[in-house]
């Protein structure tokens, strides 16, 4: 089989969770994505809402297993030598739908082909094959050291948030909205006594708009002192999906260049995006009255092509204070409204 080869890798992803504008809910997962070429192969699929079978949240056996059925030292779990390159990211049926591809030897590579989005037991690759993704060569050394290496150290992906504030109110309804997406969540005003394991356990910490600098920087000295790298959250409002999406932001640790929505900034008449990929973009507007009444309106829903791109807003809807929040399957980035 005479193909060029194409490099393997693999870098931390998510699939962002989030309270979205109708009242539904969206489950975070974190998640090792194949990075191929330099770049995610999930982009490849467009506007693709799904993670690969080597998801943070299984249970050790189970993300082991993976690990071997890729490197092909396990049967294939599908038909025809496929194994599941990408899942539901909520749940594990098939009958929700799957990317699927032949994983076979050639010599000492690994080859990927035949990719199809599989809904039954046999793939349709006339109806429902991917025809301008693979056949993909990997150098067998590459690709065994990368999957092997999540077997060596397997770090434990940090989904648990403290929140820092005074408004007990909100801060319970965003702990219970963080918990109700698979994030955990804790209230506290400060971490005086907290064992060092614990603190390393949190991937953020979310301080509310009254906590002051001391107060912030005691905090931060308390993480410093055992080593525990976290993202630091100041709320824009106390609004629980704009909260929740500051936070999906702040545990998103993958490298920007490999992220789908990288840049957004808004004012009373526009809000503009950058995303790097083609996909699938919401943006919702987040308004608080003067009564702290939260006004909540879906303002796009389409696929956008790679770059910049400027979406209307109706400066009528942004007066006051104003929040919007754009959310792709893998990024959110929350902005205020600058008039």
């Amino acid at each position: 089989m005479s193909l060029e080869y194409a490099t393997f890798g693999l870098a931390p992803a998510i699939r962002a969770g989030g309270v979205l504008a109708n009242g539904d809910y969206q489950v975070h997962r974190d998640f090792v994505d194949f990075v191929v070429d330099g770049h995610p192969l999930l982009f490849r699929l467009s506007d693709l809402d799904a993670v690969s079978p080597l998801a943070a949240d299984i249970p050790p056996a189970i993300f082991t297993a993976q690990v071997h059925s890729l490197l092909l030292e396990a049967d294939a779990p599908l038909e025809g030598g496929r194994y599941i390159i990408y899942g539901c990211p909520e749940c594990e049926d098939l009958a929700c739908g799957a990317v699927t591809a032949v994983i076979e030897r050639d010599g000492d590579d690994f080859v990927w082909r035949d990719f199809a989005w599989q809904t039954e037991a046999r793939a349709d690759l006339e109806l429902n094959g991917y025809r301008g993704i693979g056949p993909l060569r990997f150098r067998g050394d590459e690709y065994r050291g990368a999957l092997t290496a999540l077997l060596d150290d397997r770090s434990a992906t940090r989904r648990r948030v403290l929140l820092i504030g005074a408004r007990v109110a909100v801060l319970a309804r965003l702990a219970a909205a963080l918990r109700t997406i698979g994030i955990g969540a804790e209230i506290a005003h400060d971490a005086t006594g907290v064992p060092a394991e614990e603190l390393r356990t949190y991937g953020a910490v979310a301080f509310g708009r009254v906590v002051g600098e001391p107060e912030r920087a005691a905090l931060r000295q308390s993480f410093a002192r055992v080593g525990a790298d976290v993202a630091y959250v100041d709320g824009l409002a106390p609004i629980v999906p704009l909260l929740v999406a500051q936070i999906e932001h702040a545990l998103d640790r993958s490298p920007v260049e490999r992220r789908r929505l990288t840049h957004l900034a808004a004012t009373g008449g526009a809000a503009e995006i950058e995303v790097t990929s083609t996909c699938r973009v919401r943006v919702t507007l987040y308004r608080q009255d003067r009564l702290h009444r939260v006004h909540t309106r879906e303002v796009f829903d389409d696929v956008l092509e790679p770059g910049r791109h400027r979406i209307a807003l109706d400066p009528r809807t942004t007066k006051g204070e104003s929040y919007v929040v754009a959310r792709t399957t893998g990024s959110v980035l929350a902005a205020e409204v600058v008039h």
